[in-house]
């Protein structure tokens, strides 16, 4: 190896699973992929993709008691196709981390403080950050002299102003609980925005976008000039558009009026509202392919789960709108909002007094590509851009370190 290393080893660590991504920084490919699930049980799987020479996807089985076994496993991969975590050409590691309350408003070098920090705020974070910790502190015994940097998801959202931020609460009572709207999926929403300008041949810091995060989870965000001004998602991931199997908004006082005619205890009404509702809660399914299905055979239930889904989506549409003033574009982003037509034509249909519309030709078309899919003569574009989290994790840790890209695929 000549020059500086340009490697960027990126880690989504959940309670029983690690997702990982090693990509080049120094053209923006990737080099290779994988999960590993089921972490702690006798079924544990970790399915690895090479993607640069040609290397077919390999898959083991077999019991991985911890974290700190999923990453040498995961090491050991990578060095089977020459890419391993001792190489030189690694530059750092970046960490996905969910909940970086208001003190982390970047990504930030890990030392011991941010450790610590980020275990403070697993209090507002307690299904997240946990995991996210177990992989930075693997990571850090494996690799102690590498730069290692987390990417928070609620980074992007730190810019929105106080008025959108709080919460109509006791002040004291608020901040003495950190209770305040933080957001989430904001590498998505920074990298999406960004992505989005470009799509449309002008700088960050010249549109207003409206971004539609649309998968099992789904936020919306308004963005003037790169900065997040507001967000759907709050306290937690729980609050704004309907999802897969979360409610979104819903009436604070449905949890008390749960607990005293139903009986039910507060995690009752958690699991209820995060794992029960939604799509899933509405109709049985939260897989929006299945549910088109169902409705062109007829089934109200799938039907009227799509309109409450549609329903919410053009209200925080019409919402962000009056929020930012001028909007450049609407843009729809993630699994739902990349792939599901049906969606992104419902969400626009009768907002042509805003200046919305969608071409039906363009919309129907699939692509990896970013791509507008609004007709010339529309005031503001509606595009649709495929999402990379990882990249984006990837781009901020580098420069981070002392790199500079000088590639990137769409941002």
């Amino acid at each position: 190896m000549t020059g500086t290393p340009t490697r960027v080893l990126v880690l989504n660590s959940g309670s029983s699973s690690v997702k990982y991504q090693l990509l080049d920084m120094g053209d923006g490919g990737r080099l290779a992929q994988g999960l590993v699930e089921r972490i702690g049980e006798d079924t544990s799987r970790l399915a690895h993709t090479p993607l640069r020479g040609g290397g077919a996807k390999r898959e083991r089985t077999g019991p991985i008691p911890d974290h700190a076994a999923a990453l040498k496993a995961v090491a050991e991969e990578l060095a089977a196709d020459g890419l391993g975590l001792d190489s030189p050409e690694l530059a750092a590691i970046g960490h996905r981390v969910v909940h970086g309350g208001l003190r982390f408003t970047e990504p930030t070098v890990i030392d011991e403080e941010v450790v610590a920090e980020i275990e403070r705020l697993v209090p507002v974070a307690p299904l997240h950050n946990p995991a996210n910790l177990l992989g930075i502190r693997t990571a850090m015994a494996m690799r102690p002299d590498l730069p290692q940097v987390a990417v928070f998801d609620t980074a992007f959202h730190t810019t929105m102003p106080e008025a959108a931020a709080r919460y109509a609460i006791d002040v004291e009572t608020a901040d003495a609980h950190r209770i305040r709207r933080y957001g989430f999926h904001g590498t998505s929403h920074a990298y999406v925005s960004r992505a989005a300008a470009k799509l449309l041949g002008k700088e960050a810091g010249e549109v207003n976008v409206i971004v539609l995060h649309l998968g099992n989870g789904a936020s919306a965000s308004a963005v003037r000039g790169g900065r997040c001004v507001d967000t759907s998602m709050g306290l937690t991931p729980l609050e704004g558009l309907v999802m897969g199997t979360r409610s979104g908004d819903v009436d604070p006082a449905v949890t008390f009026h749960l607990k005293r005619v139903a009986g039910m205890s507060a995690d009752e009404i958690d699991v209820l509202l995060n794992k029960k509702s939604g799509l899933v809660g509405l109709c049985g399914d939260n897989d929006m392919r299945e549910i088109r299905r169902r409705i062109d055979e007829g089934d109200e239930r799938a039907a009227l789960a799509f309109d409450i889904y549609i329903h919410r989506l053009k209200k925080y549409i019409g919402a962000y709108y009056a929020v930012l003033g001028r909007v450049d574009a609407v843009v729809f982003t993630a699994g739902v909002g990349e792939n599901a037509a049906p969606v992104r034509e419902a969400a626009i249909a009768g907002l042509e007094e805003l200046g919305l519309a969608v071409d039906a030709d363009l919309n129907a078309v699939r692509s990896d590509e970013p791509r507008v899919i609004s007709p010339v003569y529309a005031r503001v574009a509606v595009a649709v851009v495929p999402t990379d989290e990882e990249l984006e994790i990837a781009r901020q840790t580098f420069e981070l370190t002392g790199g500079k890209v000088t590639r990137t695929t769409n941002a």
